[in-house]
C-alpha cells in the first residue's frame, strides 16, 4: 500500500534525528515536515531523557517546541547551533540548494541556517526537482513601506511577483513584520547569481534562495529514505 505524503514526512524526519546527540543546541525548522521531527523530539526528551536545546524558526514552531516539551533557547545565547533540522518547498539534490519560505519564516529559517555547523534538509520525494523553480515562486520577504514599488523592481528582474495573501484575503505578515512575494520565474538559470540579484533591491529584506547552505538532504520515498551528502 503506497505511503502517505504525511507518513514519508514522518521517515524523513526520523532518519534526520539519527544526527542529533545528547547535549546538542538544534535549529527548529518550520513547515509540516520539520514539524514532525520537533514532536519525536519532545517525545524523546520527555520519555528517554534527551538533553537538547532548541532555537525555532517561527512563532509556530516555538509553540509547538513548548507544547511537546523541547526546552528552548535563542541565537543571543546560543549564538553557535550543532544541528539544524528544516524543510524544503523545492531542492535539487545535484547542489543541495533549495527555495524555502512557502511557509512564511524564510528570514528566521535563514538566519539559524546560517548559525548552524550542519544545516539538514528534510522533504518528501515530491519536492525534488531538476532545476529550482520548476513548480514553486521563490519568495521574497519585504519592508511593507513602498512595497508596491520593491514588486516593480522584482518584476524588473524577470519574474511575476505576487504579494501574498492570508486566507482571509488580507496581506500575509511575516513573524517578523513583513510582506512576502512569490516571484515566479520561468526558469533559474543561476540561483546564486538570482540570489544575488534579488538581495541588492531596495526593501528586499531576504530572500527564499537557500544556496550553498544545506550540507545533507534527507528524502523520503516510496522506495525507501535516502541520504544525500555535499560533496
Amino acid at each position: 500500500m503506497p505511503h502517505t505524503a504525511d507518513q514519508l514526512k514522518h521517515e524523513a524526519a526520523l532518519r534526520a534525528l539519527e544526527y542529533v546527540r545528547d547535549g546538542m543546541v538544534l535549529g527548529l525548522g518550520s513547515g509540516t515536515t520539520a514539524e514532525h521531527a520537533v514532536r519525536e523530539l519532545g517525545r524523546r526528551v520527555r520519555e528517554e531523557g534527551l538533553k537538547v536545546r532548541g532555537v525555532p524558526t517561527s512563532e509556530k514552531i516555538g509553540q509547538l517546541a513548548r507544547q511537546v516539551g523541547v526546552p528552548l533557547t535563542t541565537l543571543e545565547e546560543d549564538p553557535q547551533l550543532d544541528v539544524t533540522i528544516d524543510g524544503a518547498d523545492e531542492i535539487d539534490l545535484t547542489t543541495l540548494d533549495a527555495i524555502k519560505g512557502l511557509g512564511g519564516a524564510l528570514l528566521r529559517e535563514k538566519i539559524v541556517a546560517l548559525s548552524t555547523r550542519e544545516e539538514i534538509l528534510i522533504v518528501d520525494e515530491s519536492k525534488v526537482v531538476q532545476h529550482l523553480g520548476e513548480h514553486t515562486a521563490v519568495p521574497v520577504e519585504v519592508v511593507q513601506f513602498g512595497w508596491s514599488r520593491t514588486v516593480d523592481a522584482l518584476f524588473a528582474l524577470g519574474c511575476m511577483p505576487v504579494r501574498r495573501e492570508s486566507a482571509e484575503g488580507e496581506p500575509f505578515i511575516s513573524d517578523s513584520g513583513n510582506y512576502l512575494i512569490d516571484c515566479k520565474f520561468a526558469k533559474i538559470e543561476n540561483p546564486q547569481l538570482l540570489g544575488e540579484r534579488i538581495i541588492r533591491v531596495v526593501g528586499v529584506v531576504e530572500h527564499g534562495l537557500f544556496i550553498g547552505i544545506a550540507k545533507r538532504a534527507i528524502v523520503a520515498g516510496e522506495g525507501g529514505v535516502c541520504v544525500v551528502e555535499k560533496s
